[in-house]
């Protein structure tokens, strides 16, 4: 059960975070329409195309299911952006989720184009059932790195993720390099495993061999303590 003290805890925690971004010139907002999210998002100068597990013409993202966060400048140009989606994985675990195309797509058949694979090597995958939320689109434009938002996006995303949904676990899939530079330890993330995600996807230019990195529904709880100790350097 979520507990009051928690809930204050958590509402700290957004608080701060959203404080960091503000100190950084990032002004925050959330929002369902992903149809308004990938116009967006295909405006945006050096960042890859959005995948289609966040694309409304190849996945369902009704409210409540998905979201997104976009932070603006002060000038109102957009410098980030991530999104997350849940998945209630009760009859699958996130191996076999992973190793679908329906991951991907609500309809493979339609959407995925020929030469589609899809497989998670990742063994602890075969454990993550339940609510499971997944972070990804993750996009910070190039003026804004070096600035510490690492941390801000992790937080940011955590926080949002626990109060909507209070999900069982919640992952992401990194290249390795997120890995060698320490970005996912900047997020907040505290577990990580290769091979989590071999997507190929010829027709929309994806080949990918990604880690699975994720965080226990107990270990999102102790974020806003560890965090904004750690990190944020407040109690």
């Amino acid at each position: 059960m979520q507990s009051n003290v928690t809930t204050l805890e958590f509402s700290k925690y957004l608080y701060a975070a959203e404080e960091l971004g503000r100190k950084s010139g990032l002004h925050i907002t959330t929002g369902d329409d992903f149809d308004e999210y990938v116009e967006i998002t295909s405006r945006l100068a050096g960042k890859s195309s959005t995948y289609p597990c966040f694309r409304p013409d190849s996945s369902d993202l009704p409210p409540g299911k998905a979201f997104w966060i976009i932070g603006r400048d002060r000038g109102g140009g957009v410098a980030h952006v991530q999104a997350l989606r849940l998945d209630h994985l009760s009859n699958i675990d996130l191996a076999e989720h992973l190793g679908s195309l329906r991951a991907w797509f609500a309809d493979p058949n339609l959407k995925a184009g020929p030469g589609s694979s899809s497989r998670c090597d990742a063994p602890t995958a075969c454990s993550i059932t339940g609510l499971v939320a997944y972070h990804g689109d993750i996009w910070l434009r190039e003026d804004f790195r070096g600035r510490g938002l690492s941390t801000f996006i992790g937080g940011i995303a955590f926080g949002l993720a626990w109060a909507k949904w209070s999900p069982d676990f919640i992952y992401a899939l990194v290249a390795g390099w997120h890995i060698e530079k320490g970005v996912v330890d900047r997020y907040g993330y505290l577990h990580r495993e290769p091979h989590g995600s071999v997507l190929h996807l010829p027709a929309h230019g994806i080949h990918d061999d990604d880690w699975l990195v994720w965080l226990t529904r107990d270990e999102l709880l102790k974020m806003p303590r560890t965090l904004m100790v750690d990190r944020f350097g407040r109690r």
